[in-house]
């Protein structure tokens, strides 16, 4: 060792660096076998972007990095694997990169350095600057190489299951909702005020929200406008320690960062509240932890993941799993609170579930289940067809969103074929008309104009035939040595 080096013995450890602010006392919420008794009636149902409203800055509590081991609050043994683990990768690391790699602060680093140190499994190379620089030794080289066979994982150290629940119950909270503020987020859509004070109040209810009616009205952008009420903040952890296992939360394609607090322990991350749409790939699997058994780790299931948010299932109905099969599975957390997940060694514990549950089908609901299925989605709202004045300033804004010239028999031309294919005033076929004008114009070099013509050119590319001659359709696309030119290509074009 190096005259710099750091020297064996606790006794000349250097002191931990200085906190910069004093942790305000901890969140005590209500433990969750207080929260409604397993008695309680379970309910079970329980499209253009906009900007989202900016996040709301308020001053709260939150988690301060831990100072020594012990408020870590996770078993010892795993947080000196994944700091060997990641040594071993490194092959040399300082006091100040790991603490950034692994999320913890200089203390705790020196702490576990100092641990392993002990054991012969850690050598120090001496002084870099203020940092200590420290490698494996050819004991800890062996020994990391056997923990690889459990764990893969060497990323940041997990927090502890007791304190993702208290997190978790400190963010629960209904969402701000009233005529107002509901009104405002569903703005850019066009819908009768009665079905958005429908909405609002049923999202507010407890239990889950069935939003149901034929296709193409609608339904998926009501659900995503209701999430963007809330425009607080939540935390979320990189990931959390169950019994010894890492189960990884943090999924960047869901939960959005917002400027994080001062503060705040790096192991979670200040976000958007989340929100989860999954649709006729759900299956019962992505409703449980998904063990990797190459690397050791969990992934956190679709109600994990949208904890204090909204989670989606959309097209409810065409899974390949049985609707009643997947509103059985959310009985008890949505009566309880919490929700029962198993290890791939059996283990079973609990978690907290405070997710909005948001179903929409656009099926008969008594295709889906019997009375007593349907007595479970008690909050029931009905999205149908569109009047005829809803339907013409859809029209409106879709063309000049499609910077697409009307007429003065537009909206009426459109509205007859609309009714005569769909026999419905349905939303999306104002919105597709203008957008499919696109790439006919561009192709016949014609004007984006929806004249009678436009409109029953884009029908004939747009409804399904109901010619039963199929056989006649295909000849009549291969004799193009009888078209002219012109003739052909829009054949083709339409087919």
């Amino acid at each position: 060792m190096t005259p710099d080096a750091r020297p064996a013995g606790p006794a000349t450890a250097p002191p931990p660096p200085p906190s910069d602010a004093v942790a305000p006392p901890p969140v005590r919420p209500t433990p969750l076998a207080r929260r409604r008794g397993f008695d309680a009636q379970a309910h079970v149902a329980p499209e253009h972007r906009r900007p989202k409203p900016p996040v709301e800055k308020e001053r709260r509590s939150v988690p301060r990095p831990p100072k020594n081991l012990e408020e870590l609050d996770i078993p010892i043994g795993l947080i000196e694997d994944i700091f060997m683990r990641r040594l071993l990768g490194q092959k040399q690391s300082s006091t100040s990169d790991m603490a950034n790699d692994l999320a913890l602060s200089l203390s705790v680093v020196h702490e576990v350095a100092d641990r392993l140190r002990d054991k012969n499994l850690l050598e120090y190379l001496g002084l870099d600057g203020r940092d200590y620089r420290f490698t494996l030794t050819e004991s800890g080289h062996k020994a990391t190489n056997e923990r690889f066979k459990v764990s893969m994982y060497a990323g940041q150290v997990p927090v502890s299951l007791t304190d993702y629940e208290q997190v978790v119950e400190a963010h629960r909270k209904r969402p701000p909702l009233n005529r107002e503020s509901t009104e405002g987020v569903m703005r850019d859509l066009i819908m009768p005020r009665r079905l958005i004070d429908k909405l609002g109040a049923a999202m507010l209810n407890d239990g889950a929200v069935f939003i149901y009616g034929p296709p193409g009205t609608g339904k998926t952008s009501m659900a995503e406008r209701i999430g963007e009420v809330s425009a607080d903040w939540v935390l979320v952890p990189r990931c959390i320690e169950v019994d010894g296992n890492v189960v990884v939360v943090f999924d960047p394609s869901i939960h959005k960062p917002v400027e994080q607090p001062a503060g705040l322990d790096p192991r979670w991350v200040a976000c958007e509240r989340p929100f989860v749409i999954v649709g006729g790939e759900l299956n019962m699997g992505m409703l449980e932890l998904n063990h990797d058994p190459v690397t050791g780790v969990y992934s956190a299931p679709k109600q994990l993941l949208a904890n204090n948010g909204i989670l989606v299932i959309d097209d409810f109905g065409r899974q390949l799993v049985s609707p009643d099969e997947i509103l059985n599975r959310w009985i008890v957390p949505l009566s309880r609170d919490i929700d029962f997940l198993k290890l791939a060694n059996g283990t079973t514990f609990t978690t907290p579930f405070a997710v909005k549950l948001i179903v929409s089908s656009n099926l008969d609901p008594n295709s889906l289940g019997d009375e007593a299925f349907l007595r479970r989605l008690r909050n029931k709202v009905y999205v149908g067809a569109c009047s005829e004045k809803e339907f013409d300033e859809i029209l409106r804004m879709a063309a000049d969103k499609s910077t697409v010239k009307l007429t003065d028999s537009s909206m009426d031309d459109l509205r007859e074929v609309a009714l005569e294919n769909v026999g419905a005033l349905r939303p999306y076929i104002a919105v597709d008309f203008c957008d499919l004008m696109t790439g006919i114009c561009e192709y016949e070099k014609r004007p984006m104009v929806m004249d009678r013509q436009m409109i029953d050119d884009i029908a004939d590319l747009y409804f399904v035939s109901e010619t039963d001659d199929l056989g006649k359709t295909r000849h009549d696309c291969l004799a193009g040595a009888e078209m002219l030119p012109e003739e052909l290509g829009r054949s083709m074009f339409e087919k």
